[in-house]
């Protein structure tokens, strides 16, 4: 089996984990990328892959990068972005994708990465989180409305036809590759916005560390590599189609973080989280990342059985041995 694989956002987060993975399998043959920006597959000693400049808003690009391939794995998605610009490229963008592989003749499997923000952020969600619960999505958060609009349009796009869809619904993901999580803490964002003198006082005052206010809630993280390990484990088909939670072995909590940090963790009541996240929700022209308060709300913890028996991965990383990779980026900074 020589697999020729498409892959859309190949040089974000979890893409350059995914390829690095692809180059490395000797069943794929050739790797097809596209992405927005320039950017050169020798430089990083890919030889498998062949890299074009493309949007996944131009239908035509997408076309012409999936009809050859075997596989398609879409990635390209916005994270952090106003909530019209990620509607335009995450649903517009993703449905483009998903149809112009349901076009392509040969395309015979599709890999989608979702979210476990895709499940929604609801009191009545079990704990721990199987794939049997419907994938909701919360309308006051919008990468949780989107993913889960994501998975919508893909069943109904791919329903009647004979493509082998697989969804993978990551937890955070973070690693050296993904600082996503450390790159928006708050004193992260606002440090470009401190004068450097007064920056320079705060760091020269004994005793005075960064505080993170922690709700109590466990949550967990994956590693960049386990996601593309689960990626290659789906484009070759090593289990059957269908959506997997994907996650490292334990949990953490706002604590740990702050541990790891040597920052204070402050306790927070979980109702002060709700009242907040319920005002958030009122309130006009929000910025989109204070709708991230809604994934403080309720646990998110998901169970990886389904991929362990029928995928036959195995994350190789701990949640806290996921956190301490990526912190240890930060450290040789």
């Amino acid at each position: 089996m020589a697999l020729t694989v498409a892959i859309t956002g190949p040089t974000g987060e979890i893409g350059m984990a995914a390829v690095r993975a692809l180059e490395a399998d000797d069943r794929v043959e050739r790797i097809l990328g596209m992405a927005r920006r320039p950017f050169d597959p020798a430089d990083h000693g890919w030889r498998k892959t062949e890299y074009r400049q493309g949007d996944i808003l131009d239908r035509k690009a997408v076309s012409a990068l999936v009809a050859s391939a075997d596989v398609v794995v879409h990635l390209a998605y916005v994270i952090m972005g106003s909530r019209s610009e990620s509607e335009r490229v995450n649903l517009t963008g993703s449905r483009n994708v998903f149809a112009a592989t349901v076009a392509a003749e040969r395309p015979k499997r599709l890999v989608y990465t979702s979210s476990v923000a895709a499940y929604g952020y609801h009191k009545d969600n079990p704990v721990p989180l199987t794939e049997s619960v419907p994938a909701r999505g919360s309308s006051g958060h919008y990468y949780s409305a989107q993913k889960a609009a994501c998975e919508k349009a893909l069943a109904e796009l791919t329903e009647k036809t004979d493509l082998a869809v697989y969804v993978l619904r990551p937890s955070i993901v973070a690693g050296p590759d993904a600082t996503i999580l450390l790159r928006s803490l708050p004193w992260e964002k606002l440090g470009g916005r401190i004068p450097e003198p007064l920056r320079r006082l705060l760091g020269a005052v004994p005793g005075l560390r960064p505080v993170l206010p922690d709700p109590g809630l466990h949550f967990q993280l994956v590693h960049h590599d386990d996601v593309a390990s689960a990626l290659v484990a789906a484009t070759c088909g090593d289990g059957p189609p269908g959506a997997y939670n994907i996650a490292g072995g334990g949990d953490i909590t706002m604590s740990d973080l702050a541990r790891e940090l040597d920052a204070y963790a402050v306790p927070v009541p979980a109702e002060l989280v709700a009242v907040t996240a319920e005002l958030v929700d009122l309130l006009p022209y929000v910025p989109p990342q204070a709708e991230w308060i809604h994934a403080a709300r309720h646990p998110m913890l998901m169970d990886i059985s389904k991929a362990r028996r029928d995928l036959h991965w195995e994350p190789e990383h701990s949640s806290l041995e996921t956190l301490r990779a990526m912190l240890h980026v930060k450290d040789d900074a």
